[in-house]
């Protein structure tokens, strides 16, 4: 039993780290979530600042993969080019070889009882609320470092490079020449999609050459592995997710495959020049083998620095290379029941979930006023095929609608039960309540034209042509309704103002008028200018237009954080 106590040590510490990379890029995203994608959303102008751009994110979260989530929903949402989203991802392939180097700083050093202190440190952060994201963020350092420490240590103890076995078997793959570089290149992208994690493979394979067990040039093959495998992960994300997500996702894999063949082809001479720009002679003693983590290190700097340097020239061909490879699909009727922004499932982390989630609802706030739109057409049209093929859209559309409510807030109930900020967290309950708010637009849009098509099926006659003025008169106010409702929810995050009083100020007309035309029906009726049964038709779509315009001021208090009010006028 004894003899399997250290493949266990090793299989923890691994897991260890891992863990630790997680919590600690997630304490950094909730701490300055908003403010990188708004960094992001901003300082993308041209190549250049592109790539300091994704640089400095990845850096900021520790993530490439955050930094590429965040990259697709904007380009997504129409806020990035494609172009400047392949500059973000040149510069979050540079910025992730930052976590290389802070594993070789932690190795370097016995610092666990630094760590250790630095936990205490961590859990009375924790249980303050001020620095609760502070303290998440260190407690993840520290269990990636001391996963770090305990994986060397235990390595050493296991004395690997003075195991037979071991060595035979990599003396023998040794033989293979330029052929153990590809395979050792084929497992590091094979390992690094199976843990789903750069970092981890990174850790064991600087582990393995420190102790050497492994050659240099096979352990930076498995360097390359790694940013090949990283890659084909998000690409099988976003195997069901928008076609731009899928190109800039293919982006990624791309660029780092034109890396390893440009390197494969001067391999030996480029890894040479990297040993040495370390101060590393291979084939050294085993007392110089502690330089070889940087060695690793400096590699994968280097490999991404150069591989960025080259190809931030051609983003324009990349991208039309990326365009052919990953064509537009087909055209579709815009009122398929698919979500476009979440159907991939939840993102890395519960809070870039939640940007995810506002594109949704921005999309599902569009929809509806499509809807009201195709309600408009539908007061005018004559023929009855023509009538009925718009009248049939607009059930689906509703159906669609009921739909999407359920699916968007199954989804954010589920990133609520994640590792969530505070602020994220009453960020959840306002979304819900504008999944609501908006359901209930769909409802009285297709309550309108089912009062239309009751008119149209029950009655020979026509509005009067007052009516008719009417209540265009009053679609009108509710279209601008809804078109403040958009721009409130298309707010690029949560300090921007929301404009209440232009909001308020239609609502006050819209219903004003109602009660003004609700008096006039009565006069109306009385007066024997429609039947009384046509003055209901009439009244009904009004009501309902009055109606959805306070949904949509429900939804404008929401997106503006505002406390729920009751409407008491009444109907």
């Amino acid at each position: 039993m004894e003899s399997y106590l250290p493949f266990l040590v090793l299989i923890g510490s691994v897991a260890l780290l891992m863990y630790g990379m997680k919590v600690m890029s997630e304490g950094l995203q909730k701490m300055a979530g908003s403010k990188l994608r708004q960094v992001l959303g901003t300082m993308t102008t041209n190549r250049l600042t592109g790539v300091l751009t994704g640089a400095f994110i990845t850096m900021s979260v520790q993530s490439s993969t955050a930094t590429t989530v965040m990259t697709v929903s904007f380009v997504s949402a129409g806020l990035l080019t494609l172009a400047q989203a392949i500059s973000v991802v040149m510069g979050a392939n540079i910025g992730t070889t930052a976590t290389a180097w802070i594993m070789v700083l932690g190795g370097s050093f016995d610092i666990k009882y630094i760590i250790y202190a630095c936990i205490a440190i961590a859990m009375a952060l924790i249980y303050t609320k001020k620095n609760r994201n502070g303290g998440e963020f260190l407690m993840g350092l520290c269990f990636m470092l001391l996963g770090l420490t305990t994986l060397k240590t235990n390595a050493v103890d296991m004395h690997l490079d003075q195991n037979q076995t071991v060595a035979d078997f990599f003396a023998s793959i040794s033989d293979w020449g330029f052929g153990s570089y590809l395979l050792f290149l084929i497992i590091g992208g094979l390992l690094t999609c199976a843990v789903q994690s750069s970092a981890a493979i990174m850790a064991i394979t600087m582990t393995l050459c420190s102790t050497g067990v492994l050659d240099i040039y096979m352990g930076i093959a498995l360097v390359m592995g790694e940013n090949i495998g990283t890659t084909i992960t998000s690409n099988i994300v976003a195997l069901s997710a928008s076609t731009q997500a899928r190109r800039a996702a293919m982006a990624h894999l791309i660029f780092n495959i034109f890396g390893v063949i440009w390197v494969l082809c001067i391999f030996q001479t480029f890894v040479n020049f990297v040993c040495e720009m370390a101060g590393y002679q291979p084939g050294s003693s085993l007392s110089d083998l502690a330089i070889l983590n940087v060695v690793l290190a400096a590699f994968h700097t280097s490999f991404n620095v150069i591989n960025t340097c080259v190809l931030i020239w051609f983003v324009r061909p990349f991208e039309k290379v990326v365009c052919w490879i990953i064509k537009n699909k087909p055209a579709s009727e815009e009122d398929i029941p698919r979500l476009h922004f979440i159907s991939g499932g939840l993102m890395s982390t519960a809070e870039l979930s939640i940007l995810e989630a506002k594109k949704e609802i921005l999309s599902y706030a569009e929809r509806s006023h499509r809807m009201f739109t195709l309600v408009q057409q539908l007061l005018h049209i004559e023929k009855d095929e023509d009538f009925n093929k718009l009248y049939s859209r607009i059930e689906k559309y509703e159906n669609i609608s009921d739909n999407m409510e359920l699916e968007i807030a199954d989804y954010l109930n589920k990133v609520s039960e994640g590792r969530l900020s505070i602020e994220s967290k009453t960020e959840i309950q306002r979304m819900l309540r504008e999944v609501t708010e908006i359901e209930s637009i769909c409802d009285s849009n297709y309550n309108i034209a089912r009062t239309i098509n009751r008119k149209r099926t029950h009655s020979q006659d026509e509005f009067t042509e007052k009516q008719f003025d009417h209540i265009h008169s009053m679609m009108t106010l509710t279209d601008s309704a809804l078109t403040q409702m958009i721009k409130s929810i298309t707010r690029l995050n949560e300090y921007q103002f929301v404009d209440l009083n232009g909001s308020n100020n239609i609502e006050h007309e819209i219903n004003n008028y109602r009660s003004q035309l609700k008096n006039q029906n009565i006069i109306d009726v009385n007066n024997h200018s429609y039947d009384y049964q046509m003055g209901v038709y009439y009244m009904d779509i009004i009501t309902e237009c009055e109606r959805l315009g306070d949904y949509v001021m429900n939804v404008i208090e929401a997106a503006g954080n505002i406390k729920e009010q009751k409407d008491d006028e009444g109907f």
